[in-house]
């Protein structure tokens, strides 16, 4: 029984069901019936998440999602979705995958502060980086990446242009690539801590 009408598929799985129920279903259509209703089984559970985002998307907060997914709370309501969420970096379990988002958010918090922190230097390095002459095509482009950061509130949105930059810096300004490096690495070593930290507490 193939689904795909879901609408069409849950009529004709409900069809068995009501001759199941009677007595008078066939083998054929049950195995049939239960092959379709795997089927939408696959389809729904790939709704819950679309529509999660979209509801995100439009406004909902997790306190008002919670009741309509069944949850008790904000964070249960963040958890199942993250549960749902196909894997962009490989973990295989919905906990998994919970962990490595909370990882995520923790390094994104710290490397934030820290930004936030040390924007007087972070913001000199953009200016120079974004003020150098001679830069071929691609690096130009960076530079110009790094240009149009500055001009955002928030100095942890020139990390991204500032290790993007760095390689095209390693010929003829090797002083301040090597600079841009160690920004880089910094950058890495408070989200590993933060991560480490937030695990040692569970």
């Amino acid at each position: 029984m193939e689904a795909h009408d879901p609408a069409d598929a849950l009529r004709r799985v409900h069809d068995v069901v009501t001759a199941a129920r009677a007595g008078t279903a066939e083998q054929d259509r049950l195995l049939s019936a239960l092959a379709g209703l795997r089927v939408l089984r696959e389809e729904l559970a790939g709704w819950e998440p679309e529509l999660i985002t979209a509801a995100r998307a439009a406004g909902a907060s997790w306190v008002a999602l919670a009741p309509a997914m069944g949850v008790a709370s904000r964070q249960a309501a963040e958890r199942r979705y993250l549960r749902l969420q196909p894997s962009n970096t490989g973990e295989k379990t919905g906990e998994a995958r919970v962990d490595a988002e909370r990882d995520r958010r923790a390094g994104d918090r710290a490397v934030a502060g820290w930004a936030r922190r040390n924007s007087g230097i972070l913001r000199q390095l953009a200016g120079r980086v974004s003020a150098l002459d001679g830069l071929g095509p691609a690096a130009q482009e960076s530079a110009d990446r790094l240009g149009a950061a500055l001009g955002d509130d928030d100095p942890a949105t020139l990390l991204p242009p500032l290790a993007a930059a760095r390689p095209y810096l390693a010929d003829h300004h090797a002083g301040l690539a090597e600079q841009l490096g160690e920004i880089s690495e910094k950058a890495d070593r408070l989200r590993r801590d933060a991560a480490g930290q937030r695990r040692a507490k569970y």
